[in-house]
């Protein structure tokens, strides 16, 4: 096949999320929570490859006429923020008054942030939060914390996004990157399975989100303050 039809086919594939978008926002106006949130983890998937596979291909000097960047942010707003920030607030998690704050600090401040040109670090790294709610949602579904609990932590993740605090992309961090793939791969599973058995409070995935999001939240920090020794480590 010629380079040019495969990075073609790379933002083709990239375009698919916005179709799972909307299968997720029917499931999320039907308020089946766990098919939105399995639509949602299959958008994820396809934003973890495409990527990988835009630069493989070098799509923007084999395929300029259409802006993957723009692409990816456009359909990022709506499974990361968009959608999740909607579920937040119809499935009762956050009552009242309190699922209003929470929507406008999560839809506000994340437009901010993705139109932000500072959001990458040198490492290729998020400086700030990087408006992942689709992932932060579905574990506050996992584990239906109190409304205070689920304020408290949409509020500081909101404030952490214009902070100086690093936060590891999963492929593109290389600091590390040999545990945080397969933490970012196991925390895939553990999402999907979590919504497969639509959030059993008994099921051991609940465990393997805490975990594995715990990793993913932390890891940019500790570098930030763990020095580091060489290029290589």
């Amino acid at each position: 096949m010629d380079i040019r039809l495969k990075a073609l086919s790379v933002h083709l594939f990239t375009a698919t999320g916005a179709v799972l978008s909307m299968l997720a926002m029917l499931a999320a106006v039907e308020e089946k929570w766990s098919l939105m949130f399995l639509w949602l983890v299959v958008a994820l998937v396809v934003d973890g490859l495409d990527g990988p596979l835009a630069r493989h291909y070098d799509v923007k000097h084999n395929c300029p006429t259409y802006d993957g960047v723009l692409m990816d942010l456009i359909i990022d707003y709506l499974t990361y923020v968009f959608i999740p920030a909607y579920a937040l607030f119809k499935s009762g998690l956050l009552p009242g008054w309190t699922g209003w704050l929470a929507i406008i600090a999560i839809t506000y401040a994340s437009v901010v942030y993705f139109a932000d040109t500072r959001m990458k670090t040198k490492d290729n790294s998020f400086s700030g939060f990087p408006a992942c709610w689709n992932m932060v949602v579905l574990v506050l579904f996992a584990l239906k914390p109190g409304y205070w609990t689920c304020l408290v932590v949409v509020l500081a993740l909101a404030i952490a996004m214009f902070f100086p605090l690093k936060f590891i992309h999963p492929t593109r961090t290389m600091r590390w990157r040999t545990l945080s793939l397969p933490v970012s791969l196991a925390w895939v599973i553990f999402a999907a399975w979590a919504a497969w058995v639509d959030f059993h409070p008994a099921s051991w995935a609940h465990w393997g989100l805490v975990v594995t999001s715990l990793y993913l939240l932390g890891a940019g920090i500790a570098q930030q303050i763990v020095p580091q020794r060489n290029a290589a480590s």
